[in-house]
Formats: C-alpha cells, sequence, structure tokens
C-alpha cells in the first residue's frame, strides 16, 4: 500500500545520498552527472515512507541546459513484496513523469542495464519485468534488446592484411556520405525506427551523427574511412571515441556494395588499435542483439558481452497520473 509514501525531487546535490540509497550500475556516475548539467535535482526523484527510500527515477541529458533526453533510473526496494512494489513503482513513475516530461510531449526512451544472463535469475528477472510492466502502463513499449560489449587490454587485436587502406575522415559531409547508405539497410533497431518514423536515409544519419558526433571531445583524426587501396573507393568506416563516460567504438559500418567480404574485421581491428594506442583502459562497444552480424565481429574481435541493455519507448505522450 501506498499510504504514508511521499513521493518527490532532490531538493538539492546535498540530497544525493538519500538516492543512493537503492543501487544500479549508473549510481558511480551520478555526483559528476550532477556537477556538469547532465542531470538536475529535479529530474531525480524518490518514493519515502517513514525515512525508508522504497523507489527512485531519473533522467539524464548529454549537456547542461538540454532537455531530459533519456530516462534511465528506475528502481524500488527489492524488499517490497511484489504487489506493494508494484503500487510504489506506479505511482512514482507517473507523478514524476508528468512534472518531468512537458505535457503533450512524448516520454524520452527508457534504458535498462541488466546482467548478461539476466533472464536465467529468476529474482532479477521478476524485478525487471515489474519495471518493464509498469512502464507499459503509461504507453511504453519494448523497441530492442542490446549486448554491451568490452574489450579489454592484452586482448589480441587483428594486424592489418593490406586489404583496406584507412584515412582520416575529412568532415561531416564527408562520413555522411558513407553513413546514409549504411543506414538504408540497417539492422539496428534505433535506426529503423527513424526509418519508420518517415526520415530519408540521409536525414536519419544526419539525425545520428548531430545527435552524437559533436559530443565527443576525443580527436576526430581518430574517425577512419577503410578504402580498397588500388581505386581508393570507400569501403566502410569506424568511429572510435571517448564519450562522457567511456573509451567506444562509437559506429562502425561496412557499405552494402562491400558487404560478406570479411571487411568488418579490419575496420573493427582498426578502430579498437587507434583506442588501444591511445592507451585506453578499455573499450566499449554495443550491438543489437537481432544484428547476428556484428555481434559475431565483435566476438571474433575479443570483445565480451558483459551487460544486456534493454530499450523502451513511448510513440504517444505518456499516460497521465491517475
Amino acid at each position: 500500500m501506498t499510504d504514508g509514501l511521499v513521493v518527490r525531487p532532490l531538493a538539492g546535490p546535498g540530497e544525493l545520498d538519500l538516492f543512493l540509497g537503492l543501487t544500479y550500475t549508473l549510481d558511480h556516475e551520478l555526483a559528476d552527472d550532477l556537477g556538469t548539467g547532465r542531470r538536475r535535482p529535479e529530474w531525480l526523484w524518490v518514493a519515502v515512507r517513514d525515512g525508508r527510500l522504497l523507489g527512485r527515477i531519473a533522467w539524464w541529458t548529454k549537456k547542461d541546459g538540454g532537455e531530459p533526453l533519456a530516462l534511465d533510473f528506475f528502481d524500488l526496494d527489492p524488499e517490497l513484496p511484489a504487489g506493494e512494489a508494484a503500487e510504489v513503482g506506479r505511482r512514482l513513475l507517473r507523478t514524476a513523469m508528468a512534472a518531468v516530461v512537458p505535457a503533450g510531449t512524448v516520454p524520452p526512451e527508457y534504458s535498462r542495464y541488466l546482467p548478461a544472463d539476466w533472464r536465467e535469475d529468476a529474482a532479477v528477472r521478476d524485478r525487471v519485468e515489474l519495471l518493464f510492466s509498469l512502464l507499459a502502463e503509461t504507453g511504453a513499449r519494448p523497441l530492442v534488446e542490446r549486448l554491451r560489449l568490452e574489450w579489454l587490454p592484452g586482448t589480441p587485436v587483428a594486424e592489418r592484411t593490406g586489404r583496406l587502406a584507412f584515412r582520416p575522415v575529412r568532415d561531416r559531409e564527408d562520413l555522411l556520405a558513407l553513413m546514409t547508405p549504411v543506414m538504408a539497410g540497417t539492422l539496428d533497431a534505433h535506426g529503423q525506427a527513424d526509418l519508420a518514423e518517415g526520415l530519408t536515409a540521409r536525414e536519419a544519419a544526419e539525425r545520428h551523427y548531430d545527435g552524437e558526433f559533436p559530443h565527443y571531445t576525443t580527436p576526430r583524426a581518430w574517425w577512419r574511412v577503410a578504402e580498397l587501396p588500388e581505386t581508393g573507393e570507400p569501403v566502410g568506416f569506424v568511429i572510435p571515441a571517448h564519450n562522457a563516460y567511456n573509451p567506444v567504438i562509437a559506429y562502425i559500418g561496412v557499405l552494402p556494395a562491400h558487404r560478406g567480404h570479411g571487411y568488418v574485421d579490419e575496420i573493427l581491428a582498426e578502430g579498437t588499435r587507434i583506442l588501444a594506442d591511445a592507451g585506453m583502459p578499455r573499450v566499449r562497444a554495443a550491438t543489437d542483439l537481432g544484428n547476428v552480424p556484428m555481434a559475431a565481429a565483435f566476438a571474433r574481435a575479443g570483445y565480451v558481452n558483459f551487460q544486456r541493455q534493454v530499450d523502451y519507448v513511448w510513440d504517444a505522450p505518456g499516460a497521465s497520473p491517475s
């Protein structure tokens, strides 16, 4: 039951310890995110009864002053009985969404990081499926499950074979000209959603580029185009970078005309090599569970699936609080 339950945002950064009364894999990022404006106290909500934290929820953005771009915290006290947890979660989700998400707008995407074997652990599975069911009540639907991958120093990187030559990306147009045909035949669920929304492949590529790449502070000289050495014909590209949290293979693609020849392995190795040579302590990447060819390429390159990511989206404004 929710009698005596107080649902409210944090009064300020000084209440972060209250929010940290529950645990999630992103907890270590919260203090810095608050300091840089990627999070705001009014976007971090708690459900409390008699001083006990029963639930929490939070949104994130890319830069100070931005609109909320992702819902990435939604946790309930694992000690709560399932029925009470559902009541607390329902009230927390609806109250916070009504306050944070502008009326009449589509809520930001929800992402949850999970153990790689989360379906095999009944306790984890039951808690997560409860969260998903509460999201569904507000109109959310599952979009995709993704593999979160990691390469660690000491893992071999394939040597260059000479089949491909690599050069830096010249400018935005140089890369967009390659991203566009890759986007047209993408197996990525987010790219497919952009196309289903009515965007052209070029428009979808521009959305991806402008929404992500300008935020990287690492050298753009790291970005590589792969070409056939004999003709200079482009084969694909890779974007090694460091986002706000980790070194990443941010994007990798092989042009449709050159698929099926094993080029992805050499392109991925080049991107990994650039980050390894820069002394990065790890390299992170992600791909959709359903993108079997890309998942296999990461596995061949020594990337290990250390987590899963499940994304939920809203196609229309979320439910109003009841």
